[in-house]
């Protein structure tokens, strides 16, 4: 049976919360802390924790051992624990201002490896639909536990991280294929992911470094699993055209670099595919990053306080201030941006900023495993050499040039190879090689808004 819809924020007051009436704003925030389940909390998807100021963390210098400013913006304050929530909700608002979707006409779909599956079920739950997370069978039982708590079903595929290609074969063949019954929130292939990472969170890259160093912004660096984050590099391209864009990927499944398949353990990356929402004529530098190194940082930043203060000389506030921040993919991201500095000669005044997509609450399993691989909890001797290997020593190998002759065009076949077999054109796939392409869909923000306003207005 249909019922009412559950009203929302649009793209702009996502990016500037400030817009938003008074009195939302302040029921908005009550809800984060009070009512996790509150459908107001819809109001809390964005960057500013609903207010003017984005949460962001400088790194230490003696951490990262570079001279730019290493910036890291938050995830962890949006509603259900990570960003990844703010393209689900846009995905289904989208669908239903765009096609007329209403709750219980259909169940919703989310394929994912974990955390845009949490944000389906989290804003599924607010808005009153029944949503099913298409996921590998071997993720962080933290995140399982997380769809479960807000009433979302899982349908498990085999494999890791890695084989998320056969999450993507299980969506078409069960779900896309039958669509009176589902609606897919496809973030591998959904303009929603593109339009809100360009819009909210290009600005929210944008405001983090300006009262830094130049206030601009010299490279930003995300890996990519759906490829969504990749898209504030847009943002940040219109206003510093010189800056460089950095895609990372895990060494043990270097697809984009080299066409690798393997397994590996960082969660949230590396899906062995060129996303199709993947703008990849405007990406500049494609790294790889060790698997295990990114799990060793985790550590690192979690337990390695003590070590941080005596063996490396953070201050003891800097080492603290790292506690429950970072994830697998978040330490990732900080190896890149790290790499990043070094690689382009980065000084005093440029700033390199990247994601922390979610924090360490979804990772003590992942802890657990890593204690197994090295026979107990890490020393503090340990810790420092863990330190010292993975973001003092970060390399500046393994990195290729994009805009070298051939690249792009490779990345481009990729796409077009994977796309067409699941019912794209080889023409809407050539036009994805034109940044008009990608400019025109940003465009129709101007006109989902005022879509989604209207609809709002309805039932409130």
């Amino acid at each position: 049976m249909t019922r009412p819809i559950v009203p929302g924020p649009t793209y702009a007051e996502m990016r500037d919360p400030t817009q938003l009436p008074d009195s939302i704003q302040r029921e908005a925030s009550s809800a984060l802390t009070t009512d996790e389940l509150a459908p107001l909390n819809l109001f809390n998807i964005n960057w500013k924790n609903t207010g003017t100021d984005v949460e962001r963390i400088i790194l230490p210098k003696e951490l990262t051992g570079v001279q730019a400013n290493i910036i890291v913006l938050s995830g962890r304050n949006f509603p259900s624990g990570s960003m990844k929530v703010g393209p689900a909700y846009t995905t289904l608002a989208e669908s239903e201002v765009m096609n007329g979707l209403r709750p219980g006409d259909r169940k919703i779909i989310g394929p994912s490896t974990g955390n845009f599956g949490i944000g389906t079920a989290y804003v599924s739950a607010l808005k009153g639909y029944q949503a099913v997370v298409v996921m590998p069978d071997t993720m962080s039982q933290e995140r399982y536990e997380r769809i479960r708590k807000y009433g979302g079903e899982l349908d498990l595929t085999p494999g890791t991280e890695s084989d998320v290609i056969l999450t993507l074969e299980r969506t078409h063949s069960e779900y896309v294929s039958k669509p009176e019954k589902y609606v897919v929130l496809a973030q591998f292939e959904l303009m929603p992911n593109y339009r809100f990472h360009r819009h909210v969170t290009g600005d929210a890259v944008e405001k983090a470094a300006a009262s830094v160093g130049n206030g601009q912004v010299a490279a930003f660096v995300s890996a990519p699993g759906s490829a969504g984050t990749l898209a504030a590099g847009d943002h940040i391209k219109s206003l510093y055209p010189d800056a460089n864009i950095v895609v990372l990927e895990p060494r043990q499944c270097s697809t984009l670099f080299d066409g690798g398949q393997g397994q590996h353990r960082i969660e949230g990356i590396g899906d062995k595919m060129v996303t199709l929402i993947h703008n990849i004529y405007n990406s500049d530098l494609l790294m790889l990053i060790n698997d295990e190194e990114t799990v060793q940082g985790m550590e690192v930043a979690q337990a390695g306080t003590d070590a941080l203060v005596d063996r490396l000389g953070l201050r003891g506030q800097d080492a603290e201030a790292l506690q429950g921040k970072f994830g697998p993919s978040c330490i990732c991201n900080v190896v890149g941006a790290i790499k990043t500095a070094k690689y382009l000669g980065l000084g005093p005044q440029d700033n390199v900023v990247t994601i922390a997509t979610d924090s360490y609450d979804r990772y003590p399993s992942v802890s657990a495993e890593l204690y197994e691989r090295h026979g107990g909890r890490p020393d503090a001797d340990t810790l420092e050499v863990w330190a010292k290997a993975v973001f003092l020593g970060a390399s500046i190998g393994e990195i290729i040039d994009l805009n070298r002759p051939g690249h792009h065009d490779r990345l481009q076949g990729m796409k077009q190879d994977l796309w067409t077999r699941f019912g794209y054109s080889a023409d809407l796939i050539e036009r994805m090689a034109s940044q008009l392409f990608w400019d025109e869909e940003y465009a129709k923000i101007e006109e989902i808004d005022p879509a989604i306003e209207e609809l709002r207005g309805s039932v409130t």
